[in-house]
């Protein structure tokens, strides 16, 4: 499924003198809905444009576009699901390699029809999207599919601090609360859960990026509890986080309740 980016409304333009059909707009997130040779066009608020159809029609539509100047396209962008039948319950989850927060689980559960509607959305890997994106993405996913999340404050996940039982624990509920379906885990270290167990998962199955999306969502609310907790902002990541610890020590605060203590920058700091 190619896409291209910075697509404007104007556009619309240039794609009627190319021979596009308009069609009425599927959902309230789309701007423009076109076709032409059995390939759909679907333009969204976010200046994507998405191609659908068979992969012959798509490609010679996406050299069309190419030739015209319409947008930006970059072939590293273009999404390729697997096609999958039946019901897919796809888990990822996020915060795991924080120095700040605990870690979030999250399961999307679809099948044919409500992954075109995940399509249509232009659900991507959360990893290739910007924290607004993720944001509004999110909101519009939980509209459309079955799905469950667990966001594990620091304090609880100290209390274990053994992340990979924690993950193979919490990905196993979400699964189990919207079977039944196959589910695909998002392969990680010590990953013994799911039916299908793939490295990268959220690139080649939608559930597993939806679920991704509400993963990052729910990481950075819980990051910006924590901010909300501590009177000052918390970092993403661990590679920044120094003045962090700096700021925690000298506020007197509890560190179980704000990092992962277990975690080797933090032991040394401690």
């Amino acid at each position: 499924m190619p896409v291209f980016t910075n697509v404007k409304k104007e556009d619309a333009v240039t794609l009627k003198k190319l021979g596009f059909t308009p069609l009425a707009p599927k959902t309230i997130y789309e701007v423009i809905r076109y076709q032409k040779d059995n390939v759909t066009l679907i333009l969204y608020e976010s200046e994507k444009l998405l191609l659908q159809g068979k992969a012959e029609a798509v490609d010679k539509i996406t050299d069309l576009l190419l030739q015209r100047g319409i947008g930006t396209f970059d072939e590293k962008k273009e999404i390729k699901f697997r096609k999958e039948t039946g019901w897919m319950i796809g888990s990822d989850e996020s915060l795991k390699g924080d120095t700040f927060g605990g870690v979030v689980v999250a399961a999307v559960k679809a099948d044919k029809n409500l992954r075109e509607k995940l399509q249509e959305l232009g659900v991507a890997d959360s990893k290739k999207l910007s924290d607004k994106e993720i944001m509004t993405m999110a909101d519009k996913i939980r509209k459309i599919v079955p799905c469950e999340i667990k966001s594990i404050l620091p304090e609880e996940y100290n209390k274990s601090g053994k992340i990979t039982e924690m993950l193979n624990k919490y990905h196993q509920e979400c699964a189990n609360f919207l079977q039944p379906g196959k589910h695909v885990v998002d392969k990680y270290p010590g990953c013994n859960v799911g039916d299908i167990r793939e490295t990268k998962a959220e690139s080649k199955y939608i559930e597993v990026a939806a679920a991704s999306v509400l993963a990052r969502e729910a990481a950075l609310k819980q990051l910006s509890f924590l901010s909300v907790l501590a009177s000052f902002p918390i970092p993403k990541g661990s590679s920044h986080v120094k003045l962090a610890l700096h700021e925690l020590k000298e506020r007197g605060l509890d560190f179980k309740k704000f990092v992962k203590v277990d975690f080797k920058n933090v032991r040394e700091f401690l």
